[in-house]
């Protein structure tokens, strides 16, 4: 399905680059040619290098709209002199307006490309220009006349960008990858480092290796030859929120419609991603009324063979989504696709090395991972778009946690207190135990949860249980969805699929950050505004669906088949063995299994077989 007919290039693509003002990079081709090739499955449609004395570019490009335009890395010049540069990754939904303005005042455009009118913006108002920008981008800008590299990431950190500070400048890309190709970056990770990849508390601008730092949401970092300086231009605010509950309801609805008809946009196939729950199939059901008349829209989940027959609830999955997938279907009228996957698909050793290397580290989520990344895959061989319903949990209080006082009240990150039922707490828990009294994770975690509840922006006044969710709910839009949207960016690019993410955008998650939680649950549910102001556009049974996160494999199958593969590799010569607790191992492994196997169970074990093949593959050297 095509949305749109207004023209502009925009663009998905990877980015890398080099500053450094101690050597001349026009002879370094070699090194950024290096960096950029590890970004091609970010950019399978074309390249681009921008070589200046002290400024090197590497651009690979997703081409979305206005196929032919938009050559990247882009230099605006005054003469025969560069101006400066850009490397852009990402889209800037309100570019048309942006554009009209800067026409008005004068700029002159080559391109239908938002990636001009980015550039041209900050040549206009500097770089307060971002503040302007509606979107989901990470891009960097050489301004060639001070000699200053810009870095730049979006509101809520949909896009993402890292980068690794030298002697004589700095090193940046999309992935961790770009970076580890120049040899100027070491592949170390120190004990925080480690600490970081078992802990999943996502620490604000922590890139793991040692040395590389991932620029924050909202964030610009500047390079100069003096040295290195940040400042965020958005973060959260609290404010008393005035609206009444039905004025509240319609300015979501009216965000939403205005929100997915800028996301529709496109000149490549477009499809929505549905799983039956209330999120997707609000975005699915409001992008089918947007292109009503326009051939509707094309929708893809994925399921596990035999799962809705044998599915069996526990604690987080009270039932399966394909019967709620179909009925949206039937409801909304599209075009829909099941992908369907078995535990074969999911222990390929091809495709669990490619969701490794488009991870960089072992911080992933099992099967949930994998079978993200299937997904994908087979929905790329179809489209080249699709819009999410991820985020909407964090935005609107949709996880079983955020209701649960248990948790809510735990003293930690809600989601580390359901341990029993999610099993994130278990990571690492197959370490010796001299090395987890060194890395004495708790502390480490009791640390991070202590410095983010500092950030929350407070109203005077607020006491008690909506002052703890405004807590709360502070803590999942800088924390956690930073998790969920980096793996979500992490394997749509794998496979050159662009994803969109409409619960992001920021002017949605100022408004409903500052609801009171009363309104957030005025009907006694979770996500009260989001269901209030989506119920006409969905069947019942979805508007009346309890929360189920995204569906792990129960098939026992697969977890025999991850039991057999950790019992081969610590037979051998693992890259692991020097952490790992042989004997709690065995223990582990010699637990009886259940008629169903349930994602919890699996943590330790997808853990070990992660943590060894990341090891072996990424020659990283161990400093702890």
């Amino acid at each position: 399905m095509f949305g749109g007919d207004d023209r502009g290039v925009i663009l998905m693509c990877g980015i890398s680059g080099w500053v450094d003002y101690g050597r001349d990079l026009r002879r370094e081709r070699e090194t950024v040619q290096a960096m950029t090739d590890t970004m091609a499955c970010r950019g399978p449609d074309a390249e681009g290098m921008w070589l200046a004395p002290h400024a090197a570019f590497g651009h690979r490009r997703l081409a979305i709209i206005d196929i032919e335009g938009g050559r990247q890395p882009m230099a605006a010049e005054a003469g025969d002199d560069v101006v400066a540069a850009l490397t852009y990754s990402g889209e800037v939904y309100n570019f048309r307006e942006l554009r009209a303005e800067l026409a008005q005042r004068g700029h002159r455009f080559r391109t239908q490309s938002d990636t001009e009118v980015v550039l041209e913006a900050y040549l206009e108002w500097g770089e307060d220009f971002v503040s302007r920008l509606n979107g989901m981008y990470a891009f960097a800008i050489w301004d060639a006349r001070r000699e200053e590299l810009l870095l730049v990431r979006d509101r809520m950190g949909i896009k993402s960008l890292y980068y690794y500070p030298t002697p004589n400048g700095v090193l940046f890309g999309s992935e961790p990858k770009a970076i580890l190709a120049n040899p100027l970056a070491e592949r170390v990770i120190d004990a925080d480092g480690l600490r970081e990849i078992l802990a999943f508390v996502k620490t604000p601008e922590s890139a793991v290796f040692r040395g590389m730092h991932e620029v924050r949401p909202g964030q610009v970092v500047k390079v100069r030859r003096e040295g290195l300086s940040k400042r965020r231009y958005w973060q959260l605010e609290a404010r008393e929120h005035t609206d009444d509950l039905q004025t509240t309801i319609r300015t979501v609805r009216e965000l939403l419609d205005d929100i997915v008809e800028r996301q529709l946009i496109s000149d490549v196939p477009l499809c929505t991603l549905l799983s039956g729950g209330l999120d997707s199939s609000a975005v699915t059901a409001l992008a089918a009324r947007a292109l009503a008349g326009q051939g509707g829209v094309r929708s893809f989940s994925v399921d596990f063979a035999g799962y809705s027959e044998n599915f069996q609830a526990d604690d987080m999955r009270d039932t399966p989504d394909t019967p709620y997938v179909h009925d949206v279907v039937r409801h909304v009228g599209s075009d829909h696709t099941d992908i369907v996957l078995d535990s074969a698909d999911l222990m390929d050793p091809a495709v669990r090395a490619a969701v490794l290397r488009a991870r960089d580290l072992p911080l992933g989520i099992g099967d949930m991972d994998t079978s993200l990344y299937l997904l994908f895959k087979a929905i790329r061989g179809h489209s080249t778009v699709a819009l999410s319903g991820e985020s909407a949990d964090e935005v609107f209080g949709g996880y079983r946690w955020f209701h649960d006082p248990e948790a809510v009240n735990s003293g930690t990150f809600p989601w580390l207190a359901m341990q029993g039922q999610t099993g994130l707490s278990s990571r690492g828990e197959f370490l010796n135990e001299e090395l987890l009294r060194k890395l004495d994770i708790p502390a480490y975690r009791a640390d991070s949860y202590q410095r983010a509840l500092a950030e929350v922006p407070r109203v005077p006044g607020e006491t008690g249980l909506q002052k703890r969710m405004r807590e709360v709910s502070y803590l999942h839009l800088t924390r956690f969805v930073q998790i969920l949207l980096d793996r979500k960016d992490r394997m749509s690019m794998a496979v050159g699929l662009e994803v969109r993410v409409p619960f992001c955008d920021h002017r949605l998650v100022e408004y409903v950050f500052n609801a009171p939680w009363a309104m957030k649950t005025f009907d006694g549910h979770e996500k009260s505004l989001l269901r209030a102001a989506t119920a006409d556009v969905l069947p019942r049974s979805v508007v009346e669906r309890r929360k189920v996160p995204y569906p792990s494999t129960q098939d026992p199958a697969y977890e025999r088949a991850l039991r057999a593969e950790v019992t081969r590799v610590l037979a051998g010569d693992p890259a692991i063995g020097c952490l790992v607790d042989a004997g709690k191992v065995r223990t582990m492994l010699d637990q009886p299994m259940g008629a169903v196997s349930l994602q919890g169970a699996r943590t330790s074990l997808e853990g070990i077989l992660q943590m060894n093949a990341w090891l072996g593959a990424y020659d990283v050297r161990l400093a702890i």
